[in-house]
């Protein structure tokens, strides 16, 4: 097995601390926190050269949230000086793991995305007539972080760049802690309760993280069980058949790889299938020949837009938001049959200087 040695000079590397800086940044000129480091950029950058190249780089602390769309979730922020930091890191790691992932994850990932996951969801909802669905409980908080770094060390020979993967995660450790409920897995003891987990959801390097801690478990589908039809965005996942009973022995062998790595599924929601009741994935209910968003989707953001609708008339900036969230949303729906509804969106009573 390859592994990659001297990646830390890298890292630090003034060009690469350039360019991670200008990845932090896109889409967030107009922040405060930004613009701040912005004025002083040079200085910032060469200040976090020094702790990088001298392994001084402490992280700073995550400012935590709470977002209620697609579901309640906890969102940490980390520092922007950490995300440059993060962005730094990844540019020289992530190719390591993008050519061994396999082609059908589809989530943070350079030219994948929801829309290419739903298209290979719809090609293979063609070609089979039923389907197995999971998703991971308490995906995030649940990840062990000992696994994770044992993950990384197989390729990574490098101990500095490892002790920045250190920094990290340990950075990370407890901040979704609450978000968590115990589960004991055969050999525990009660100790097991204090094992370091749990990625915060929001950094650049936990959705890459995320691939690195599953792609093992992609690695035995396809592999072991060989399932030819599987894809997997984040921690939701799709394996097909034209024979229910085998997805049903797959389900058992999924549910003892996922114990392999502490994590379970949500049992209620792990089925099995036709494919000709639709396949409700990320947004959409897809079908072998058309594709609809979800009603409750549909219900969201138009409730969504109307709060924005109401703010809108306070400031430019609002109003800029309020088109940019409709533009987006239209353009997200356009992968399915919605033109109907997409009118009816843009019908909505909104400012007319957003519409202009």
């Amino acid at each position: 097995m390859k592994t990659y040695r001297n990646l830390y000079p890298k890292v630090w590397d003034f060009e690469n601390l350039l360019m991670a800086y200008q990845k932090a940044r896109k889409g967030k000129r107009g922040k405060v926190y930004v613009a701040a480091f912005e004025r002083q950029q040079e200085e910032e950058l060469f200040a976090l050269q020094d702790d990088l190249r001298l392994k001084t780089y402490q992280p700073g602390a995550y400012h935590s949230f709470f977002i209620h769309e697609p579901k309640k979730r906890l969102i940490s922020a980390a520092p922007f000086r950490d995300r440059v930091a993060h962005h730094a890191l990844c540019q020289v790691i992530e190719p390591i793991w993008e050519a061994r992932f396999i082609d059908d994850s589809f989530a943070n990932r350079i030219g994948k995305g929801t829309h290419r996951a739903l298209n290979r969801a719809t090609q293979f909802a063609r070609q089979y007539r039923y389907f197995l669905q999971c998703d991971v409980r308490q995906f995030f908080p649940s990840i062990d972080l000992a696994i994770l770094r044992a993950e990384l060390a197989r390729r990574i020979a490098d101990p500095d760049a490892l002790w920045l993967c250190d920094q990290i995660l340990q950075s990370g450790d407890g901040v979704l802690s609450e978000e968590y409920e115990m589960v004991y897995f055969p050999g525990d003891d009660l100790f097991a309760v204090n094992r370091p987990r749990g990625l915060p959801i929001g950094n650049l390097t936990s959705q890459f993280l995320a691939n690195v801690y599953l792609n093992s478990f992609d690695q035995f589908v396809k592999r072991e069980l060989k399932c030819a039809a599987y894809l997997r965005y984040v921690d939701d996942f799709l394996l097909f058949s034209d024979d229910p009973r085998t997805l049903l022995i797959w389900l058992g062998a999924i549910q003892s790889k996922m114990a392999d790595l502490r994590l379970t599924l949500h049992e209620e929601s792990a089925r099995i299938n036709a494919v000709a009741d639709g396949i409700p994935f990320l947004g959409f209910r897809l079908y072998p020949d058309y594709c609809r968003v979800k009603r409750r989707k549909v219900i969201n953001f138009r409730r969504k837009v109307r709060h924005l609708a109401e703010e809108a008339a306070e400031s430019f900036e609002k109003q800029a938001h309020l088109k940019a969230s409709l533009l987006g949303w239209v353009n997200h729906v356009r992968h399915g049959d919605t033109r109907g509804l997409q009118r009816k969106m843009l019908r909505l009573r909104i400012p007319a200087v957003v519409t202009a």
